[in-house]
């Protein structure tokens, strides 16, 4: 599976072209218009007496087996989580990104939102940075757009995952006052990890009531 080469200044320079576009701008500036709403129940009409609720009939019980009673809970409960692989240690924090290309092989495509989520954990395990126009420090951490690159060598998304979640990041930055760029964001003096991972987690909240 081909891999990306892009740089986080690159990524950075697509993410806003594409949040630009008109297409892309309806989406992140509609997605409280767009998120499904939940549908509301009919309202009884003013005076009349409520209905009743249904009598569960308790009787149709004793004619189901115990074992098929269990197995339709069973079936009912929801599906177990995925177990999720672990993040490489630290030697793997410091190692070059295109060593974990091979984790990408047989991987599906993510939302943007998970996508998000992993480049969360990553700047959490492995740390964050901000040094001008570097992917990592010499200990491994990351700035933002150096954790979502490296999400995607994980195997957390496309390359075309990683270019709607920068975008649904600029989005997030615009919502905030901030007209520049996610780098230049990073790297802005007094920038700390507690707000880098705070833009990532109301990313990662817009862009899942989105539907993405």
């Amino acid at each position: 599976m081909p891999t990306t080469a892009l740089t986080p200044e690159e990524l950075d320079a697509q993410a806003a072209r594409l949040h630009d576009t008109d297409a892309w701008r309806q989406i992140v500036t509609g997605w409280d218009l767009t998120a499904p709403v939940p549908p509301e129940s009919p309202s009884p009409a003013i005076g009349a007496p409520a209905a009743p609720a249904p009598a569960a009939d308790w009787r149709a019980l004793l004619s189901v087996p115990v074992d098929r009673l269990i197995a339709d809970s069973v079936r009912a409960l929801p599906a177990a989580a995925p177990r999720e692989r672990p993040l490489p240690g630290r030697v793997g924090a410091i190692l070059p990104d295109r060593l974990h290309a091979w984790r990408r092989v047989g991987r599906p495509d993510v939302l943007p939102s998970v996508h998000l989520a992993h480049a969360r954990r990553i700047l959490t395990e492995w740390g964050w940075q901000n040094t001008p126009y570097r992917l990592r420090n010499i200990r491994g951490a990351r700035c933002v757009c150096g954790a979502m690159l490296t999400a995607h060598r994980l195997g957390y998304g496309s390359a075309e995952t990683v270019d709607r979640a920068g975008a649904w990041l600029i989005a997030e930055l615009r919502s905030q006052g901030w007209t520049g760029l996610i780098g230049p964001w990073n790297r802005y003096p007094g920038r700390t990890a507690e707000d880098a991972l705070a833009l990532i987690d109301a990313t990662i909240s817009r862009a899942a009531r989105a539907g993405q």
